[in-house]
């Protein structure tokens, strides 16, 4: 406890902690649906990360453990319940214990060392974070283990491992180069990316090439303003089988004032070339090469995300999310608030709601996304170290 606290405390007024972490309990409930029992559990996540410089050379580790104490084995609504990852290549995550009633597992989500001879060049390797998506909630161009639109602790987002070349040609452009090997259930597959960033004007413009899974890919990004309202757009164009797939979401967002507290409201619409466009096509989707590499984060043809904001007060707020399934007309309403308690610690809490066809049979294992999502109430208690 000594070395921990020496840790902590061996930095300036003005220095960065050497150590940081974050502790986060989350109790939950789920009402029976067609695929489960209700169930109660408590989800647990804590979380340790240093990032010391020398010179030229930094490096990053952040190390965390993950428990959810459970009634039954079941998945725990959208997002609840789980850390994202996906297609790790380096073996930097182990299982403590997985019993009926206990899953605890324990990884490195960040572990890199990089080098930054000068101001205008970075390079890095390892375990680090690399998010390319230009839209706030469905990001079909970001190649990187986007989060998932449903996911109400959006604190971390999944490292992914690689080795990452960034050159900055002046103060507002970038050229970012990724090369990332992958494990998942489709096998060992190599993706090499490059991207490049600028801004014209009052908006940003992106876009990156080359070989996603093995596959040919392109991809153009863009945000700026359009009055009040910023405007975000995403593509990206693949290659698969002989075959052209498009993915693509628009979106708009804007802050406001009612009564004097803010309000923030946002809208995206997506559509997916991947995705199905009726329950008829899930199986054919969820069996899919994409699916299993965890390139979804909804299942749907087209779909819409809203999402609105309220200050209630200077600790208060409340929120809530809509996502929507045009094709099937299933859709996840999910309101939330948040209050904080300090500087340090937070209280959230919420309900996901599931509307939709939750009638399941042999023709139709899935009949609609959101529909047999049933009930999942949640409270997290969240404390920065």
């Amino acid at each position: 406890m000594s070395c921990l606290l020496i840790l902590c405390g061996a930095n300036d007024a003005h220095a960065q902690p050497l150590l940081t972490g974050y502790l986060q309990t989350v109790p939950l409930w789920s009402s029976t649906t067609p695929l489960s029992d209700s169930t109660a559990s408590n989800f647990n996540r804590f979380r340790l990360t240093t990032q010391p410089t020398f010179g030229p050379f930094s490096f990053e580790a952040a190390y965390e453990h993950a428990a959810t104490f459970r009634q039954r084995t079941t998945m725990l609504g959208p997002g609840i319940g789980t850390v994202p990852s996906g297609g790790e290549y380096l073996e930097l995550q182990w299982t403590v214990t997985d019993e009926e009633h206990v899953l605890w597992r324990h990884r490195f989500d960040r572990l890199q060392v990089g080098w930054s001879p000068t101001r205008a060049f970075e390079l890095s390797a390892g375990r680090q974070t690399v998010s390319w998506g230009t839209t706030l909630f469905l990001t079909p161009a970001d190649p990187f283990i986007p989060f998932n639109p449903a996911d109400p602790f959006r604190q971390f987002r999944a490292g992914v491992d690689g080795a990452r070349a960034r050159i900055y040609p002046s103060p507002l452009s970038e050229l970012d180069i990724v090369v990332r090997p992958t494990k998942t259930d489709v096998g060992e597959e190599l993706t090499a990316l490059a991207r490049g960033l600028t801004v014209w004007r009052n908006w940003e413009l992106s876009g990156w090439a080359g070989s996603l899974y093995g596959d040919v890919a392109g991809a153009f990004g863009t945000a700026g303003a359009l009055g009040v309202w910023a405007v975000r757009g995403e593509a990206v164009v693949r290659s698969i089988e002989d075959e052209v797939a498009v993915r693509g979401t628009v979106g708009v967002d804007r802050a406001f004032q009612v009564g004097g507290r803010d309000v923030f409201f946002l809208f995206e619409y997506q559509r997916d070339g991947f995705g199905a466009t009726s329950p008829d096509a899930y199986l054919e989707v969820v069996v899919s090469d994409s699916f299993r590499r965890g390139e979804f984060q909804v299942i749907g043809r087209d779909e819409t995300v809203v999402q609105v904001s309220y200050q209630l007060h200077p600790l208060w707020s409340l929120a809530g999310l809509w996502l929507w399934n045009l094709n099937d007309r299933s859709a996840l309403l999910a309101p939330s608030f948040a209050y904080s308690a300090s500087n340090e610690a937070s209280i959230s809490g919420g309900v996901f709601f599931g509307f939709g066809n939750d009638e399941i049979s042999l023709a139709r294992p899935l009949p609609s996304e959101y529909g047999v999502a049933g009930t999942t109430a949640y409270v997290s208690l969240s404390w920065f170290f």
